[in-house]
């Protein structure tokens, strides 16, 4: 199974053009697409899920013309959008089991049988009569999952799914999502670098609506080793050293000094020394590159 996404545009009615001319290709496993904020991300992930429609390309996934049989790709779709409304006062066990009759599942013995799996897979079994409007954010994107996952689909999409989550509520949910990928195509999209660096085997960095690279994290990491450079420098001389070298990011020390990261093929000069290189590197070398 694989998506195909060719020469896909979506431009909006007030001429923003959220995607632009993309190519992209989606095994099974899970994908990560990273990106800032605004790269079209979700645009994207909105056209693949048949939410919205593009202006122009094709769109496939195991056969099915995404685009001229969107029903088609629904019946065996999830999708965790940034944003997962429910109901107030209502419990995860009720409110699965309407979910489950939506997705066209009649019998309530399979309703039930569905109910308890996707709880127990996603740790919600102890808090199934709780009301999900009492949850904590990493149970509500948890319970997410398990909604999406009523009608077994073969291609997941989650959108931005730990963005606000604390640490341990994030470890969760993407245990979660670690198990839930293993046999499914799982597009996880996201801007946060440690997101995919824990959960991905492919990955694509996307901005300005394009796919600036596509790749392997560990590839990636590796192709960059060496070249990765660090100095601490004063406050005065950071906008120096942007003018002079590709500095990727920055933070301050104890001493309010800078420490900066740079990517050059050889040493920049006497005051860098080499370090290990990161997907984070990778991102910012992308990025930096799309903006030259």
């Amino acid at each position: 199974m694989s998506l195909q996404i060719k020469q896909l545009t979506k431009t909006y009615a007030n001429g923003v053009k959220a995607i632009n001319q993309l190519d992209l290709e989606i095994k099974t496993g899970m994908f990560g697409l990273l990106g800032p904020n605004g790269a079209g991300k979700s645009s994207l992930m909105r056209t693949i899920a048949t939410l919205q429609n593009p202006t122009s390309g094709n769109i496939s996934f195991d056969g099915i013309d995404v685009l001229k049989k969107p029903m088609e790709l629904r019946k065996i779709l999830g999708y965790l959008p940034q944003s997962f409304g429910v109901y107030p006062k209502v419990s995860a066990e009720k409110l699965l089991d309407y979910f489950a009759v939506l997705k066209g599942i009649a019998s309530k013995k399979d309703r039930t049988k569905i109910t308890d799996y996707v709880l127990e897979l996603t740790n919600l079994s102890d808090v199934r009569k709780k009301n999900v409007s009492g949850y904590s954010g990493g149970m509500k994107q948890r319970f997410g999952i398990a909604q999406l996952l009523l009608n077994n689909p073969k291609l997941i999409i989650v959108d931005e799914p730990t963005a606000g989550l604390d640490p341990a509520e994030r470890n969760r949910f993407l245990n979660v999502l670690r198990e839930v990928g293993a046999e499914n195509t799982v597009i996880f999209s996201t801007h946060i670098v440690d997101d995919v660096k824990e959960l991905c085997t492919d990955m694509a960095i996307m901005n300005g609506g394009k796919i600036l690279q596509k790749t392997r994290p560990s590839e990636a990491t590796y192709q960059i080793k060496n070249k990765i450079w660090v100095a601490n420098i004063s406050k005065e001389q950071l906008l120096e050293f942007e003018e002079n070298y590709k500095v990727l990011s920055s933070s301050f020390n104890e001493d309010n000094s800078l420490a900066i990261r740079v990517f050059a093929e050889t040493k920049p000069n006497e005051q860098f020394t080499n370090t290990s290189s990161n997907l984070e590197d990778v991102y910012f070398i992308a990025l930096k590159n799309a903006n030259l």
